[in-house]
């Protein structure tokens, strides 16, 4: 086995014991531990087959080159085979690289609006709604958790949760964009996105440029994130967006303010108070895992930290130019002249563009190691 391959044994290792859990009934009783096991099987599973696979292969190569030693005739399976080979060689290589924990996960997702006014919330609105498109084309549930609309039809703010379903294909995530869960394939969208077109607003006919933040974080499960209860101040008060009849007559609204890190969160979408403390529980436990990734990848040296990682809203990442029908992403050099299908969804190949330059980096990295 190549010497590029030394985490194989252990992650083998793994999946046999993942296998012999997952066969024990009392491992199904607590749902919790279910779900992690479960998780970290599918993602162990790619590898162990691609694994297998490159033995085979292997073996192939190897009897093939003993046969036309001793026959050249049996030398013109031997190319073909070596091809094979090679392509599963790259392949696993590719999947043994440490990915994140949480790219199976699904996602919450914060756009805000910045400098521009009312252009910004209108650009805002324009980013949220190609990543529902994008999420609605992989067959994920776009769901709204909180929102802050403007008088002509932006968002100020606007907090979504996209979720996988089973039938999703996001079993595997094998350090390829497109088959990984929401988080796993949205994650590099952090950041500033700005926008260069004529506003609405405009009446002189002159190009402005605005931007919005957006904010990616993983939907972490209840278990995964330890709270106290003496740490959250939580607030209560009316609601101020539409939700139907009732929803502005009551204190149904929710804002939890986590003590030790100062985050804040609220949701006021919900009709019932306790529906509201529920997704905002579930935003400050993405905010917080995503808070403590920020702090582990400030600390991380330069060899560690991804080049096209962000979960800084401050970071420029992308630029939508309307006038020339141009998208263009700073941190990889990707540039494009079909904003036109990428607001309207069709954001696939900047995403494999950002996930193969974050491989090729983690690559580099563990050779540098």
């Amino acid at each position: 086995m190549p010497s590029g391959f030394a985490a194989a044994e252990p992650l083998r290792a793994e999946f046999a014991g993942l296998e012999s859990e997952m066969a024990d009934p009392a491992v199904h009783a607590d749902v919790a531990r279910a779900r992690r096991i479960g998780r970290r099987y599918a993602e162990l599973t790619p590898i162990i087959k691609a694994l297998a696979e490159h033995e085979t292969l292997s073996a192939d190569v190897q009897a093939a080159r003993e046969l036309a030693a001793e026959d050249p005739g049996f030398a013109e399976e031997l190319p073909g085979l070596e091809e094979r080979l090679a392509a599963i060689t790259e392949r696993v290589t590719r999947l043994l690289v440490p990915s994140d924990p949480n790219d199976l996960s699904d996602l919450i997702m914060e756009i805000k609006s910045g400098e521009g006014g009312e252009e910004s919330a209108l650009f805002a609105a324009d980013l949220l709604r190609m990543y529902t498109r994008y999420a609605e084309a992989r067959g994920w549930k776009v769901t709204e958790l909180d929102a802050q609309p403007t008088d002509l039809g932006g968002w100020k703010s606007v907090t979504v949760a996209i979720k996988a379903s089973a039938a999703a294909g996001t079993s595997s995530y094998e350090n390829v964009n497109s088959s990984g869960g929401p988080y796993g394939v949205l994650k590099f969208e952090g950041g500033v996105h700005r926008v260069q077109r004529i506003p609405v607003t405009e009446s002189q006919g002159r190009v402005h440029t605005s931007a919005a933040g957006v904010l990616v974080m993983p939907d972490v499960e209840p278990d995964e994130v330890e709270l106290n209860e003496s740490d959250l101040r939580i607030d209560v008060f009316r609601a101020s967006g539409p939700g139907g009849q009732g929803v502005n007559t009551t204190d149904s609204a929710v804002r939890i303010t986590h003590l030790p890190s100062g985050i804040v969160v609220s949701c006021q979408n919900e009709r019932s108070q306790l529906q509201n403390r529920e997704q905002a529980m579930r935003m400050l436990r993405s905010r917080l895992v995503t808070a403590a990734e920020e702090e582990a990848a400030q600390s991380a040296s330069d060899a560690r930290r991804s080049q096209v990682r962000t979960v800084d809203r401050s970071e420029r990442i992308r630029t939508y130019n309307y006038p020339e029908n141009r998208i263009a992403d700073h941190r990889i050099g990707f540039k494009a002249h079909n904003l036109d299908a990428v607001l309207n969804g069709d954001l696939q190949p900047v995403l494999d563009a950002l996930a193969e330059a974050d491989l090729q980096a983690r690559l580099a990295a563990g050779a540098d190691a």
